[in-house]
């Protein structure tokens, strides 16, 4: 018999961490390959890691609720010697790399500790990331995790530490040194956070933790900026009313003004490409493929799935897109290949009423656009004649480090003159 580990698998791009939220097995469990053996919460995603091997389980090690970095050892498995796969396996549903333990001994004594030490400098890129933000030589830090690996919290703690040793300096009364770092805690903050009585508690779920997470890293990490342009869409909203019921009739499916606005965002952005471009440290890549990340909201978490190949699209199938991802969604059965890929992400704040909004970037794309709500308005026309037109905004937050206001201006006229043009000729929607 033989012991095989189960490591934490990376579940989609720019992924550094996942949550166990519910293990599926226990230990003497018997599994067969692919099984599933626990539910994972990421910020993109939730996913279920399955076995690479048919066995018994030995040892669950990760606990529930608990965040681990990509890579940190979730898991024992054993399994019989003629069983036993080779290094670096990988299931076909989640990046899950297994690795032989080293139960072997030499001369009936353990094996050596080098593999300890090469664990320890396998940095995850999170941590490799803020080490060179704040220029720490990782070798001064000690770390805490798995086989004294260092984690995102051992690196923080060092550098919080560093800053008070460094912050450790008399303050007379009323007087506040500019280069000192100061804390004020308000009474009254404290107060608030403290349920009284009547007040109500709501855990925060691991869904709830890993989208506050991306929030964050975004809102900290990505230069935001923002713009926004009103664009009259009386002939699209003509358009799609004089179809919508033949559609439905037709297809099974609602034909909605946000499949239009997909469709026209697509297309200017193969006009744009450097719209759709991601950040990765030290370069900009420029994706070839349109993947559009479309935002779709249950009670209590926000989720982006794919619209693969956008562009490549009719608006039929762009919104039988829409339909079945949002149905998915909303049935809990969404999956990593339903979220890996988003190239630029759209999100439809229309629907809530909203007519002005400025998006957090789904990192680490370059921008996301808020589709507002369609209104009435009194507009003049060219001719200084008023008229009720149909108005909408669209907001645009973008990542200053990727892109200027000058191509996204343009970017913006090319998507209002499609959408102000919109007849059944330009936006055939078979």
């Amino acid at each position: 018999m033989a012991i095989e580990n189960i490591f934490m698998p990376q579940l989609g791009e720019s992924v550094t961490e996942g949550t166990i939220e519910r293990w599926l097995v226990q230990p003497g469990d018997t599994v067969k390959k692919y099984d599933p053996i626990a539910e994972v919460v990421t910020d993109k995603v939730n996913a279920e890691i399955p076995s690479s091997f048919t066995g018994t389980i030995k040892e669950l090690i990760a606990k529930e609720g608990e965040a681990l970095l990509v890579g940190t050892l979730i898991c024992s498995i054993e399994v019989s010697d003629e069983s036993t796969e080779s290094t670096n396996v990988q299931s076909p549903s989640a990046n899950v790399i297994t690795t032989k333990s080293d139960v072997s001994t030499q001369n009936n004594k353990p094996a050596e500790t080098n593999s300890n030490s090469s664990l320890k400098k396998r940095y995850s890129p999170a941590v490799l990331r803020l080490a060179q933000e704040h220029n720490i030589d990782l070798l001064l830090v000690e770390g805490t995790g798995l086989e004294g690996r260092i984690t995102r919290k051992d690196l923080l703690k060092y550098i919080e530490n560093n800053e008070a040793s460094e912050a450790k300096v008399p303050v007379q009364e009323n007087i506040v040194p500019t280069t000192e770092k100061i804390q004020v805690t308000s009474p009254v903050n404290e107060n608030v956070s403290k349920p009284a009585a009547g007040d109500i508690e709501i855990p925060v779920t691991s869904v709830r933790r890993a989208i506050a997470k991306n929030m964050v890293r975004s809102a900290q990490e990505v230069p935001h900026a923002w713009m926004m342009m009103e664009v009259d869409v009386t002939k699209l909203v003509s358009y799609r009313d004089s179809i919508k019921n033949e559609f439905k009739a037709k297809e099974g499916f609602n034909l909605t003004y946000f499949a239009f606005f997909i469709k026209a965002i697509a297309r200017a952005l193969k006009e744009f490409p450097m719209m759709n471009s991601v950040w990765a440290d030290d370069k900009i890549i420029q994706k070839q493929d349109i993947n559009l990340s479309i935002a779709v909201a249950t009670e209590d978490a926000l989720f982006v799935p794919v619209i693969k190949n956008a562009d490549e699209k009719s608006i039929k199938g762009i919104a039988k897109d829409i339909h079945e991802l949002s149905t998915i969604v909303r049935s809990g059965k969404l999956r990593s290949e339903h979220m890996q890929g988003g190239t630029f992400t759209v999100n439809n704040t229309g629907s809530f009423g909203s007519v002005q909004s400025m998006g957090i970037i789904n990192y680490p794309q370059a921008a996301i656009i808020q589709v507002e709500s369609i209104v009435k308005r009194l507009v003049v026309m060219e001719d200084g004649s008023f008229a009720a037109r149909d108005m909408v905004n669209l907001c645009l937050s973008l990542d200053h480090r990727i892109l200027d206001g000058l191509i996204c201006g343009k970017f913006l006229n090319r998507v209002k003159d499609i959408l102000e043009n919109a007849n059944k000729d330009t936006m055939s929607v078979y």
